[in-house]
């Protein structure tokens, strides 16, 4: 009881330095919660925001994937085919969840006139049943939906899209009439929409699955698959499991198996499909761990020197106010106060201002997660349960460093000297 007495006619000394230290712990504690709440949500932030670069795996025959990888030729070679009736397979494996989208894909050359005419096959809003009854609906809608569209989305079987730069060579619009003819079929489409990508696709025209494979006598074929999946940025294990799962552990395959890895999903979506090989689209997955991995850094560089300079404020408040008390302390020493006693009481007086300044900075902290999730992902951050206690921790560890100095000056005063004014 006496203890807390002193504790309580303490806190109301002295009342600018409690204050300067409430807010500088609230200033430190603000910057370090935001920064913590984004670096915990961050990954998914990246994840969606990624996500309209394309799909982030590409599924191929096995003939097509070792033509691709040996001579770095085009996948879309006819080195075999993929079963269209497979392909909500996809759903099934045990990251099915994290596949967001996908669509496969059918090249076929066609004429129109005089004119050869590069046809992609697809789905583009396509709604379907998975083995285990679950509803899809899937496509390249969601695939491609950085592109730029002059009209609409086909939405049956006799409507096709056309590349900006094929439109433009052959003066094709939205809806024109176009006459596609290869050596098995002659078939009439209307163009819906015209669209913008930005890359070879504009000199393709998108069809309906169904047309390509009858304009290429290839019923129920995929030639490839494009899977847009949520995944855990790689590691050192994930790295030797996409070179060869093989090489693993038992312990190691579990735990690289059960983690959504870009190489776990892929090598899941080859069980479950006949002569698929799947494999990262490189330049996605990089820059996905690329860009979470320095994001994550400089935020937590951000957060360190955040409370660094907390700490150090704190050193200096408590010791500046430490001195103008060393006439007290040296008393209390010379009526038999213990070190240990001396040092927890200032320790807890700096505690308890601590903690007001760090619930407060807590709640701005959340705040500016809030705007800053707004303003560069156009979404909340969540804060994630972990965050109030790792603060907790993170604000006495900040404390106890910043009271040091003053402690290392409490344990070396002299009640004599003091009391004498020396």
């Amino acid at each position: 009881m006496f203890f807390w007495r002193m504790i309580s006619r303490a806190l109301r000394r002295q009342v600018s330095k409690r204050l300067m230290i409430a807010v500088t712990i609230m200033l430190g504690s603000c910057l370090t919660t935001s920064m913590l709440a984004v670096m915990l949500d961050v990954s998914d932030k990246v994840q969606a925001e990624l996500g309209s670069v394309g799909a982030n795996i590409q599924v191929l025959p096995q003939g097509a994937s070792i033509v691709s990888e040996m001579y770095e030729a085009d996948s879309t070679l006819n080195s075999g085919s993929l079963r269209e009736d497979e392909v909500p397979n996809l759903k099934t494996i045990f990251w099915g969840h994290n596949i967001e989208d996908f669509a496969p894909f059918l090249d076929v050359t066609a004429t129109s006139g005089d004119h050869e005419v590069p046809v992609v096959g697809t789905w583009f809003d396509h709604s379907m049943t998975t083995p285990t009854g679950e509803p899809v609906t899937t496509g390249i809608d969601n695939l491609r939906d950085w592109w730029e569209i002059s009209g609409s989305w086909p939405n049956s079987d006799d409507q096709v899209m056309v590349g900006a730069r094929l439109a433009t060579q052959l003066g094709w619009q939205p809806g024109d009439t176009v006459r596609l003819t290869t050596a098995n079929d002659d078939l009439e489409a209307t163009i819906s929409g015209v669209f913008r990508s930005g890359s070879d696709e504009d000199r393709q025209l998108f069809a309906p699955l169904a047309t390509a494979q009858e304009l290429a006598a290839r019923p129920g074929e995929v030639g490839r698959i494009e899977v847009r999946a949520i995944t855990t940025p790689n590691n050192e294990l994930a790295e030797r499991a996409a070179r060869n799962p093989a090489t693993l552990s038992i312990e190691e395959w579990e735990t690289w198996y059960c983690t959504a890895y870009v190489s776990a999903i892929a090598y899941q979506i080859e069980e479950a499909m006949t002569n698929a090989s799947a494999k990262a689209v490189r330049q996605v997955a990089d820059t996905e761990g690329v860009i979470l991995g320095k994001t994550q850094l400089i935020m937590s560089v951000v957060a360190i020197f955040a409370m660094v300079a907390a700490a150090l404020g704190i050193a200096n408040l408590v010791t500046a106010s430490v001195m103008e008390r060393s006439k007290e302390v040296g008393l209390m020493k010379a009526l038999g106060a213990r070190n240990k006693s001396i040092v927890g009481l200032i320790l807890t007086e700096t505690i308890i201002v601590a903690l007001v300044g760090g619930v407060v900075g807590f709640g701005l902290g959340v705040g500016l997660a809030q705007l800053v999730g707004h303003l560069v992902f156009g979404s909340g951050i969540a804060i994630r349960p972990i965050v109030p206690p790792l603060m907790a921790l993170v604000i006495l560890l900040t404390v106890v460093v910043g009271c040091l100095p003053s402690m290392r000056y409490l344990l070396r005063l002299k009640p004599a000297q003091v009391l004498h004014g020396r």
